[in-house]
């Protein structure tokens, strides 16, 4: 028995002896909060995909802005027709060119064209309405950015008790270690003056061993607590952090009670649900014509690079595609019922909130009264190791009693601070359900 204890205390001490080793970083909630919002990988992935929409909606510009091309072409043809029009683009046609000889066996020609076209569209109504569809997509994704900022502020608050609650539970089993080696201390002097037997100091030093392995287990989750507090950071030192600020009990005052539509992900649900109904209305606008005008201004020289001749195109088409098979029809039923899922899924997605949040009301509850409870049962538990640990001092209690006493003690100051840390919890997230 002996033996195993030594083991126990020998991994306990190297454990502890490299956990001061590790640099330990004290640090405010502030400080996380602050650091993950301006490093933190989601955060920065869901900014890319704002970017990404923001793209797709500069695009949509060319339905108002024109389109304009610049290209030079050379050619060599002795084709009649391409011959005769590349002399005639160029201003160099001569009588003897209408020769019906030269007219159908000309001689090699050269051209060279330099060409700038403009095309700007005037009526395009699908796509005004995918505009219109891109930018609503565009402030959906902002929201939904913002929320999930918002969700990585709730979960920093959760990391950051965690790691405050690490820390409680290894202060606890501190105090608990140092008064078990107290009564292993008083057990065997107990037991060398014939008072005890020796079952009694095996009860004692079991509990030392018990409370060790407890103590190692306490140091391994804030070593836990501080590596995902690193991961949020997108902190690769991964150090050893130790909070600020106490684990106490706060008090929330909640501003509002129910769901608002305002909050941003219901509003980005909104919002993408108002995309797909402009969508559904660009694909039933395809059925009308499209009008486009269209300029261009041409330079011909038969030398590289020269413009002797020169002239120009202006015009307008009304174009109208009447029939692509069934395409525009299945496409036009198919972004209708894109838009009408997409209702469906806003009217769920707002009754699942409402659901949570209920849920989120009565979690607070309970966690409140059991607050209470486990604050009344610590005082309590505290009282009895105290009166049993005069008692046995005076050969007056049993060992058994006492290690019960004080094992219970130190389970329902575990249990308080847990209490605390799921009352805080579950605080924070009735404020993120609720929040605008």
């Amino acid at each position: 028995m002996k033996d195993k204890i030594g083991v126990l205390i020998f991994s306990f001490l190297s454990l502890a002896f490299a956990s001061q080793a590790q640099e330990i970083v004290l640090l405010s909630k502030a400080e996380v909060l602050n650091r993950v919002q301006e490093e933190n990988t989601s955060i920065k992935i869901s900014e890319e995909e704002y970017n990404s929409v923001k793209a797709d909606f500069r695009q949509t510009n060319a339905v108002f802005l024109p389109n304009i091309t610049a290209s030079h072409t050379g050619i060599s043809t002795t084709n009649p027709l391409m011959a005769f029009g590349s002399k005639l683009n160029q201003e160099i046609l001569t009588a003897s060119d209408f020769d019906p000889a030269l007219l159908n066996d000309p001689s090699k020609t050269q051209n060279f064209a330099t060409k700038i076209e403009v095309q700007q569209p005037l009526m395009n109504a699908d796509g005004i309405y995918q505009r219109k569809a891109a930018k609503t997509k565009m402030e959906a994704m902002s929201l939904q950015t913002q929320r999930t900022s918002d969700y990585l502020a709730l979960e920093v608050d959760k990391a950051y008790m965690q790691l405050q609650l690490a820390y409680k539970a290894v202060d606890v089993l501190e105090k608990a270690l140092e008064a078990a080696n107290a009564n292993k201390t008083l057990a065997e002097n107990s037991f060398k003056q014939g008072y005890l037997q020796r079952a009694d100091v095996l009860n004692v030093e079991v509990r030392v061993s018990e409370v060790l392995a407890q103590l190692q287990n306490a140091k391994s989750n804030v070593q836990n607590a501080s590596n995902y507090l690193s991961f949020l950071m997108n902190d690769e030192s991964y150090v050893v952090y130790k909070p600020s600020e106490d684990l106490v009990v706060e008090a929330l005052d909640f501003q509002n009670s129910g769901i608002s539509e305002n909050r941003s992900d219901i509003k980005a649900m909104e919002l993408a649900s108002e995309a797909y109904k402009n969508m559904s209305k660009a694909d039933k606008m395809t059925f009308l014509p499209r009008l486009n005008a269209f300029g261009s201004y041409e330079l011909y020289d038969d030398k590289i690079f020269r413009a002797d001749a020169s002239g120009y195109v202006v015009g307008a088409q009304l174009s109208w595609d009447i029939f692509q098979g069934s395409k525009r029809f299945g496409k036009a039923q198919k972004s209708k019922a894109e838009y009408e899922k997409s209702k469906l899924e806003y009217n769920q997605y707002v009754s699942q909130s409402k659901l949570e949040l209920n849920k989120a009301k009565r979690m607070l509850q309970d966690a409140e009264n059991k607050l209470n409870l486990t604050k009344l049962a610590l005082e309590q538990s505290e009282e009895s190791l105290r009166i049993r640990t005069n008692r046995f001092k005076e050969g007056l209690e049993k060992t058994s009693d006492l290690l019960m006493a004080e094992t219970q003690f130190s389970q329902k100051q575990l249990e308080y601070y847990q209490t605390i840390f799921e009352y805080n919890y579950a605080q924070a997230y009735l404020e993120f359900l609720t929040k605008e």
